[in-house]
């Protein structure tokens, strides 16, 4: 008998065509995409279900004032930036000037580059010094999709400031489904399936993991 739980592979063929039903990219989206693309390290960039996504998220919950973690060449900054109100503000924490830079001339081409105020030191500086300004609890979404090592402590920062109400985000957490095997005892892969762990059984939030990609958490701030 069928398992009832059992659905179909998403292999290429279907991927494409929830691709040609669903996906609304904006040529200036799909340009960054296809420079991205181009890179060396492209795989780390979101794949397009996962903008459409979280455009979808930001739009839905009224996004007005956000954080990201880990920004690349600035596609999940675009994609949010465009879902939010002309008045939002997000703020982009990265590392890499490089990567940045090539996000940073989509964002103005887009409208949106007064919207993102890009912080380029490490993301836990930020979050910190977001804190010691008093702004815990007021921010309406962050999204984390950064060095993996990390995890752990920027959800617990994210969760600080967050509000009742607001979204977390994480993404890669089906980490090529490395967390499944308890054999891979590498950091990322113990600080992902360390945050899967507590996220299952975190009463601080609502929570549900979707098979995307290589993974989101969305996970809901009571």
């Amino acid at each position: 008998m069928k398992n009832p739980n059992e659905h179909p592979p998403i292999d290429a063929a279907m991927l494409a065509y929830v691709y040609s039903v669903s996906l609304r990219e904006p040529d200036v989206i799909k340009r960054l995409r296809d420079e991205t693309d181009s890179l060396p390290d492209a795989g780390m960039q979101s794949a397009s279900e996962q903008g459409a996504l979280l455009a979808l998220l930001v739009e839905m919950l009224n996004v007005k004032k956000a954080f990201e973690i880990g920004v690349f060449t600035g596609y999940s900054a675009l994609v949010t930036a465009l879902a939010m109100p002309d008045d939002g503000r997000l703020i982009a924490c990265d590392v890499n000037e490089a990567f940045t830079s090539i996000g940073k001339k989509y964002w103005q081409e887009a409208g949106v580059a007064h919207k993102i105020d890009l912080r380029l030191r490490p993301a836990l500086e930020t979050l910190d010094e977001l804190l010691a300004e008093g702004q815990a609890g007021t921010f309406d979404f962050a999204f984390i999709d950064a060095d993996k090592s990390n995890y752990g402590d920027y959800y617990e920062r994210a969760l600080q400031l967050v509000r009742p109400g607001g979204l977390i985000v994480v993404d890669n957490t089906l980490w090529y489904g490395k967390p499944m095997d308890l054999s891979v005892q590498d950091a990322d892969t113990v600080a992902i399936r360390t945050l899967n762990q507590k996220l299952h059984h975190d009463e601080r939030v609502s929570l549900a993991m979707l098979p995307i990609a290589d993974g989101m958490t969305l996970a809901l701030k009571r």
